[in-house]
């Protein structure tokens, strides 16, 4: 179901939710992890087995045991490390809320896959007398001695919304224990929307789902970036003509004024540890790139150039900064010490090489460049210009390149079908999907970090 943009009251305000682990001594008589070791390109074969109700009963969607099983699937798959088998939705068993070793004749399946997964969903009771909304996920891998293992999510209320997110946590586990990274299926992104004769601030799941707008003023708010402990977001508002860069707290909407109106204060973005933010201002004439240290407000000007710098970038490490000039006559990307020393040219190729994001691991810098007969695409470089790739494709206008918190992935704006929605796609130019589901001129989308 699509959901509607609705008002924001708590964005993310800590849900009624607890997870309770199902130690494997429980579930199949002795201790046991889940672990694998996997090339880094060689997807995992997984079995989604299905869900079973815990009980009919419950005020959720008929059908919600197969909206568990769609979400996860979904999940894994965007994850690049699952691949999804294509194996008939059986259902494992319980007994007394543990997972239970599966049926023998199901092992020809086993051997086609990996892992599995299977669970249950509902409204049930928990061991102390307490009903909420439960999940029991399970899973299974044959080839680490028959490791079984599970967890219980639980949560006092019952709502769709956390049924996806008790989905999210399970994909999010899966990924954990096969590469011991985490999962992005419980990340936000943020993003411009139109609302009525405004531009809005809103975010939504990684997936598109569960829109909420955190600004509603009637004004002209742009780029936000989310804060590295993703409790609040910066951007640029618009007042009286004058251009501010503003922070709002998502859990209480508390905003401060972070830096002046001025003629010129755009694409503002924190620095790694958070403590300072470095942006675009100009008060007459070019623009130039600032920092600002967000406990002192002590301003330190990073370049003085006679051309427009915009659009800095932070390396992972906090040492580099990436950034859009037009000193060489038209944008390009270039890099820089943090300090503003030790300028140099980055992007050759093409006329047209802007809105630069560095990577969370590093590698790899995505910008918005021009490619002759396709229009602007987003295209990724090394830091050492060595290496340079071209993302995406067609007639279309591909625009604010924003890495998702693992480095594989990366949302975007794009003009595909008359208007501008929020896509996703993976760093390697795989995996092109529209997650967004509601909402007109949707643009300047910014990933969160991992929670916290």
């Amino acid at each position: 179901m699509k959901n509607a943009l609705k008002p924001l009251y708590a964005i993310l305000a800590p849900l009624a939710f607890s997870v309770i682990s199902v130690s494997p001594a429980s579930l199949h008589g002795e201790e046991a992890d889940l672990k694998a070791t996997r090339s880094e390109f060689q997807k995992i074969p997984i079995w989604v087995m299905g869900f079973s109700p815990v009980q009919r009963d419950t005020g959720l969607s008929e059908d919600i045991e197969t909206q568990v099983a769609s979400v996860l699937k979904a999940d894994l798959k965007r994850s690049q490390i699952f691949s999804i088998a294509e194996l008939p939705p059986d259902k494992g068993d319980f007994s007394d809320n543990k997972c239970m070793s599966l049926s023998s004749n199901l092992a020809p399946h086993f051997q086609k896959v990996t892992v599995s997964t299977w669970g249950r969903i509902g409204v049930g009771g928990t061991s102390n007398g307490v009903h909420g909304l439960i999940l029991d996920a399970c899973a299974f891998d044959p080839g680490q001695r028959d490791v079984l293992t599970g967890k219980r999510y639980f949560s006092l209320k019952t709502t769709e919304t956390l049924t996806r997110l008790m989905a999210h946590r399970w994909a999010d586990e899966l990924v954990y224990r096969y590469t011991g990274e985490q999962g992005i299926a419980r990340t936000k992104i943020a993003f411009v929307g139109q609302k009525e004769n405004g531009r809005e601030l809103f975010v939504m799941d990684y997936d598109g789902y569960d829109p909420q707008q955190v600004t509603a003023d009637g004004y002209l708010n742009l780029m936000p970036t989310w804060a590295p402990d993703r409790k609040s977001l910066i951007y640029t508002a618009y007042r009286d003509r004058k251009q501010l860069i503003m922070k709002r707290e998502l859990a209480t909407g508390r905003e401060e004024i972070l830096v002046s109106p001025a003629s010129l204060n755009i694409t503002a973005t924190f620095a790694p540890d958070g403590k300072s933010i470095a942006y675009s201002a100009a008060q007459d004439g070019n623009s130039d790139l600032y920092q600002i240290e967000l406990d002192s407000r002590s301003v330190k000007q990073l370049t003085s150039h006679n051309s427009a710098d915009l659009s800095p970038s932070w390396s992972p490490d906090g040492r580099h900064l990436a950034f859009t000039s037009d000193r060489g006559g038209r944008p390009q990307i270039y890099i820089m010490d943090s300090e503003g020393l030790n300028v140099r040219r980055l992007t050759y190729d093409g006329d047209y090489n802007a809105a630069p994001a560095w990577s969370p691991k590093g590698d790899w810098i995505v910008y918005v460049c021009r490619v002759p007969s396709e229009g602007f695409k987003l295209c990724r470089i090394s830091p050492n210009g060595e290496q340079r790739k071209q993302i995406t494709n067609g007639q279309s206008i591909d625009d604010s390149p924003s890495w998702a918190p693992n480095g594989r992935h990366i949302v975007f704006s794009s003009i595909r079908r008359g208007e501008s929605q929020l896509y996703i796609i993976t760093s390697e130019g795989a995996g092109l999907e529209k997650i967004s589901l509601a909402g007109e001129h949707l643009s300047s989308p910014s990933w969160s970090p991992f929670q916290p």
